[in-house]
């Protein structure tokens, strides 16, 4: 069966992206977060003119074509809006066999452990750990991220001791059951990222994420080497081969993808079997209540080398506001800190219609 149309409904923050065949039926699917009225755009004037009248069932087949294609763009946003089509392809085809897209890819529908994800840096230590108990007593969570550093900080703190005072007194404040995790957002040199990692290990901290710029893999490497925690990363990284020199040089104990930065599911299961090859797991980067959350659950339900835990945004709408309202049901309930993959077909979601009528649309079919 043949693609028909492709459409897109976008705001600056978030695009959807509906596929439909030549006998009608229709697939949903989402283009990366975040500039995404631009990522739509490449949908339509570098995506779709390959997709258009191309089989919808050999989705691969499309996904390898499409960068070959344009060869003069391997970059960030054509995986961006690839991300788009795959994803909605896969809806159509568990539409098509009333199936989840984990049943698709041989996993099983089932619940998931989550981590409590927080974005914030403009937070005090104090508050923060409140915040993780308010959250563990609602919802159940017994795993927590929380930031360090600042962005790209070349080794400056967000304020001076918030790195020093936040992991202790998180610690203190949910005990030694909680599941710790940190993010240094590329903001460390190696040296700096390794006494920071002895502070997390003395802490009983298990993950230390993107301590160094993140295009610098020797200086991951490094950091990786000095401690016994896991260091992890990739979750900016979009091209397959850089993630093949990251888990062949040992870069990282954790390997992050993104499945909307990457291009879809097609290119972030290859990357996960190539750290299953390695003996590494996959943890992956999903940090909004958009689509990319829902994709990474149907992930984490198909892998065999699943990391223990989904990435799960605990931001309100002060912080991300645009993440709320999107869907009619709600794919995200958190009982007991865990959520769950429903045996609905597809993704099991719908577009919430009063979202779509607000969007920017954008249309392109056979002529």
């Amino acid at each position: 069966m043949k693609i028909k149309a492709i459409e897109t409904f976008a705001t600056r923050d978030v695009a959807f992206l509906r596929v439909t065949a030549e006998d009608g039926a229709e697939g949903w699917g989402q283009v990366s977060a975040y500039n995404a009225d631009i990522t739509a755009l490449v949908v339509h004037r570098q995506v779709a003119p390959w997709a258009i009248g191309a089989d919808a069932d050999d989705i691969a087949a499309l996904v390898d074509r499409i960068p070959e294609k344009e060869l003069k763009f391997p970059c960030s946003y054509l995986f961006r809006a690839m991300c788009g089509l795959d994803t909605a392809l896969w809806d159509l085809k568990g539409k098509r066999e009333g199936k989840p897209v984990c049943a698709l890819l041989g996993g099983t529908p089932g619940k998931l452990r989550t981590y409590a994800s927080s974005m914030k840096r403009d937070i005090s230590a104090d508050d923060e750990a409140a915040r993780f108990v308010r959250l563990r007593d609602a919802h159940g969570f017994d795993a927590f991220k929380f930031r360090v550093g600042a962005e790209f900080g070349h080794d400056i703190d967000e304020w001076p001791g918030r790195t020093e005072a936040i992991v202790p007194t998180v610690r203190k404040a949910l005990g030694d059951g909680a599941t710790l995790l940190v993010d240094g957002n590329s903001g460390f040199s190696p040296a700096r990222a390794i006494e920071v990692g002895h502070l997390l290990q003395d802490n009983g901290v298990v993950h230390f994420e993107e301590p160094c710029p993140w295009w610098e893999l020797e200086q991951t490497r490094e950091v990786r080497e000095a401690l016994s925690l896991d260091v992890t990363g990739g979750e900016q990284d979009n091209m397959i081969p850089t993630f093949r020199h990251m888990i062949e040089m040992g870069a990282v104990d954790v390997v992050q993808p993104d499945v909307c930065y990457l291009g879809g599911m097609v290119r972030t299961l290859r990357v996960s079997a190539m750290a299953a090859a390695a003996g590494l797991p996959i943890t992956p980067h999903a940090a909004n209540l958009s689509m990319v959350t829902l994709f990474t659950m149907h992930l984490l339900r198909t892998i065999p080398n699943a990391g223990p835990y989904l990435e799960f945004s605990i931001e309100e709408a002060d912080y991300y506001p645009w993440q709320y309202g999107l869907f009619r049901n709600d794919p995200y309930r958190v009982e007991d800190g865990r959520v769950t993959v429903t045996d609905a077909p597809g993704w099991g979601v719908e577009i919430e219609p009063a979202w779509l009528a607000r969007s920017t649309y954008q249309k392109s079919e056979v002529s």
